[in-house]
This record gives structure tokens, sequence and C-alpha cells, in this order.
């Protein structure tokens, strides 16, 4: 495991005011808060096989953590009451129905969504007690819900519903978000439809639209949700459409879509490995853009402003039934344009950009069947976003550049393989998940899980528009982060700060403690 390297020490801050009796010196202070960061390994829960260890979420009233287990369709659960020594407890099974996606945790409740075994088919949120597990409400939501949140306030359970087509590309649902209203089970599921007549217009924004004969509300497929602090707003993932969407909570309305442009390759900032083939790790500029694509987004609110904040993952898509769908294909497989390629630079080498995987349905400008200009698939990054939509900072190279530094051996790294430089020709890293950790208002922590590099980075993002690193959380046996689950101090058991990192491959679920 990669100790602490970089730990930024923030004087623990007074948050009370001194008493003073008139009749005589005694004096009355609240005790400093620590607000120091180094995230420590604790223990490591094997769930099951690959696949088997998802999401998590962790309930402070019965110290149980909720894990989505897919290999068994089921929902793990473990007392973590003593972390260093996590205890099995009875699983909650969804099997009858089909397969749990996502799980999250509120006031005693715990909320499963499961997609049918008919993926395109309406879905399900069960609602147990997390006391015993009894079953306490279920909902029908829309197609293949993929994650589930509560509100903040607990007023509502959130579901993106990500509609994704069958293997022919022949049904394709509408991708929806379902709002659960807890208080009388009423459940309202909105689709994308009124933007259908917008679709051009965000289209010229960098958003995407391009399944097979699909309208906007077809195409788009909701991906991950999180929520403001005051339970007002909600912001929802598109990855594959690379956007975000705004939902009014109070209106019950989706109230836009932000499409997120691209990134730039061509700046020294953004600079990118884009060869596997080159038999040398090292970032270069090169004329090709990337798509932000998000997959997780978390949100924050630092001193009265709110923040989204997105892993860049990307996704392509592809289904190889009849007629099915493949969106993507290397550069040196296609036909570029000769004069914003030229020959002579030997662009379609392998040890050039010639292996660089690319959408098929941008870069055609002209339409004369030649591609003008090239677009991968995500943004090696990670971003931070005004609330509405605009961006405020991106990573740019800092993951890479990091990670070559520090872990060499993990740089754009391939598990299954136990080589580095595998997935350059891909997307990189792939920033999965991210998470935030409020600590006593005063320090912001980010978790940044590397999906490829099987790492988590921690972040200050106490100034929002400039990130500081702080360390890396690794471990040889775990494999694919993809959830991150933040429990705050006065929510542990420890009466620490915990990091509960779910990682997909290995089947694995492990705990970090802030010491």
């Amino acid at each position: 495991m990669q100790t602490l390297k970089h730990t930024l020490f923030v004087a623990a801050a007074l948050v009370g005011l001194n008493s003073c009796n008139n009749d005589d010196d005694n004096q009355t202070t609240t005790p400093p808060v620590d607000t120091s960061v180094n995230f420590q390994f604790k223990s490591t829960i094997n769930i099951g096989g690959e696949g088997s260890a998802e999401i998590s979420a962790f309930d402070p009233s019965t110290n149980k953590l909720f894990t989505v287990n897919t290999e068994s369709d089921q929902i793990s659960i473990y007392d973590i009451s003593d972390v260093n020594v996590p205890v099995l407890a009875t699983p909650i099974d969804v099997s009858a129905f089909g397969a749990p996606n996502s799980v999250a945790v509120h006031n005693g409740k715990v909320a499963v969504a499961v997609e049918a075994s008919n993926k395109q088919a309406a879905g399900k949120v069960y609602v147990y007690n997390t006391s015993d597990s009894s079953l306490a409400n279920e909902y029908t939501v829309g197609s293949l819900p993929d994650m589930v949140t509560f509100t903040k306030d607990g007023n509502f359970i959130l579901v993106a519903n990500e509609g994704e087509p069958n293997d022919d590309y022949t049904v394709d649902p509408d991708g929806t978000v379902s709002i659960i209203e807890v208080a009388n089970n009423t459940v309202t599921t909105l689709d994308f439809s009124a933007f259908n007549s917008q679709e051009a217009a965000l289209e010229n924004q960098g958003f995407r639209v391009f399944g097979p004969n699909a309208d906007l509300a077809a195409d788009v497929e909701p991906e991950y949700i999180t929520v403001s602090e005051d339970s007002q707003y909600a912001w929802v993932s598109l990855q594959e459409n690379n956007g975000i969407a705004k939902v009014n909570l109070q209106t019950k309305t989706i109230e836009a879509i932000y499409p997120l442009g691209f990134k730039d390759y061509s700046v020294s900032g953004n600079a990118i490995d884009a060869s596997d083939k080159d038999d040398t790790n090292e970032l270069k500029t090169w004329p090709v853009y990337g798509m932000y694509q998000p997959d997780a987004i978390t949100s924050v609110n630092i001193n009265g402003t709110d923040y989204v904040i997105s892993a860049n993952e990307g996704d392509s898509r592809e289904y190889e039934g009849t007629p099915g769908y493949v969106g993507e294909d290397r550069v040196k497989d296609v036909t570029l344009d000769e004069t914003a390629f030229p020959t002579s630079e030997d662009y379609q080498a392998n040890e050039k950009i010639g292996r660089l995987k690319i959408a098929l349905d941008l870069g055609d400008t002209d339409g004369d069947g030649d591609y003008d200009k090239l677009y991968n698939y995500g943004a090696r990054s990670f971003s931070i976003w005004s609330a509405d939509g605009a961006l405020l900072y991106d990573s740019g190279n800092e993951i890479a550049t990091r990670v070559l530094a520090e872990t060499p051996d993990r740089f754009n790294w391939d598990w299954e393989d136990d080589a580095t430089d595998k997935r350059s020709d891909d997307k990189g890293a792939e920033p999965e998940s991210v998470e935030v950790l409020n600590i006593a208002n005063q320090r912001y922590i980010l978790f940044v899980g590397l999906e490829r590099n099987s790492q988590v980075m921690v972040y200050d993002i106490t100034n929002p528009v400039a990130p500081q690193f702080l360390q890396f959380l690794q471990k040889d046996t775990d494999f694919a982060p993809e959830g991150l689950l933040a429990v705050k101090a006065e929510d542990s058991p420890t009466g620490k700060a915990l990091v509960i990192i779910s990682y997909e491959d290995s089947g694995t679920v492990s705990i970090y403690e802030n010491e």
C-alpha cells in the first residue's frame, strides 16, 4: 500500500467562544476539531467473485454496511462496529425480480435499485428497514434503474433509469429519472422528451445524440445522481451523451441539460499517452479531443456555493446483435482528412495515435467520409462545474502526471495483465467515481477512484478551483474501484472519518480510517 504523500495539515480551528463569568476567571472552551488528513488501511471484506462488489451504503444507527453483490443478486450486509473485523449478516435477496445495481441509506431505511430480468422493462426500488432487513415498501420506476439515492432531507428517493437498448438495438427505452416521494409513496418518472426540439442546439455545444433512429429522449442514458445540500435540486450525469441534466425537485421537472463540450489534447497541460504500443510511458500533445462523459458525479456546497464534481471516465456503445451498433474504432482503421492530418506526420502509426480509440459519430465535419477531427472517449480527469454547468476546474493531465511520478507501475495499468501502458489507447486511468468528505465545514476532501489503475486519489478541494493532492490509496488485492463512500467522524463507529471503497473486479470492499 502506498503511504501518505504530500499530506497537508491545517491548523485545528477553535469552534467555540470563550465565555467569561464576571465574578471569577473561569473560562470554558470547545475542544479544537482535528482537520488533518491521513487515511490508513483498516480491513478488507471479500464479498465474492468478480463483479460482486459495486456500490456500498452505511447505516450509522446500526453500523451496518450494505453492498451490491451482483454475482448473487443480493445486498451483502456486514456489521462494521469493529472496522478491523467486519461481521457477515444475512443478505437481502432480490433475485426473484432481477439484479441489483445500486443501494442507498437514510434514517434507518435502505433503498435498492433493481433492474428487471428483461432489462428494457420497468425496474423496481425496494426499501427495507436497516434494523432487520424487513421490506418496508416497493416502487415501480423506469427501465434499468442504475443508481439510487436519497435527498439530504430524506423526503425523496431519486433513481437514474438508464433505459439501455437490447443487444440488437431494436428496442431502446427512454432514459428517465424517477422521483419517489416518501411521505405519500408517489412516483413521478421524468423523461427528456421536452428537449427533443433542442437536439440540434445542444449538439452544437458538444452534446451527443447518436443511437440508431433515436431521438434525444430515447438516446439519453441517466447514469448517476447527486443532490444539493438543501435538497432543492439534483444533477444527473448523461455519460454517453456528454452532458449533465439539472432537476428541480420542487417542481419535479428537468430544468436544463448542460452539454459538457470537449477537451483539447493538443494543449500542453492536457497531454496524454495515446498508444499502448510505443514502448514508453510518456505524455505528448496530439490533435485529438476528449469527451468529458462523466460516470459518477457528486456535489458540495462550500461557503454558500454549489459545485458539481465529475469523474470523466468516458464510455462507448457496443451492441453486437443484428443490426446492433458499434460506435468506436482505432485511428489507424479510419480515413483521415489529409489537410487536417498530413500524411507526412504518419499519425496512424501505432507509436503515434494509430492505436487510439475514437468515436465514429463525430469528426467528419464536412460530410465527405473522412475524419477532420478526432474524439477520444473520456477526459482522463476530474472536473469541477458550477451549478449551471460552467467548467470551473479540470485536472488536465494531473492524474497521469501524478501516477507517473509516484506510482509508475500503475500507469494506465491493466490489472489482469499486471502491465503498465495497456490502457493508454483506450481511456487511460478511467476516473470512475468521486466522493466528498466534509470535515467540520473547514476542509473538503475529494476522493477520486481510478478504475483501471485500481487506485483512489485523495485531494483537498477546500479551494475548489485549486485542488491539492494529498495521497494515494491502493492495495495489491483490490481491483477496479467502482463505489466510494465517505463516512463522517460523527457517524463512524470509530469516531474517526472513514472512506469505504467497493472494488468491482476483485469483489472486495476495503475500509480506510483517517488517523
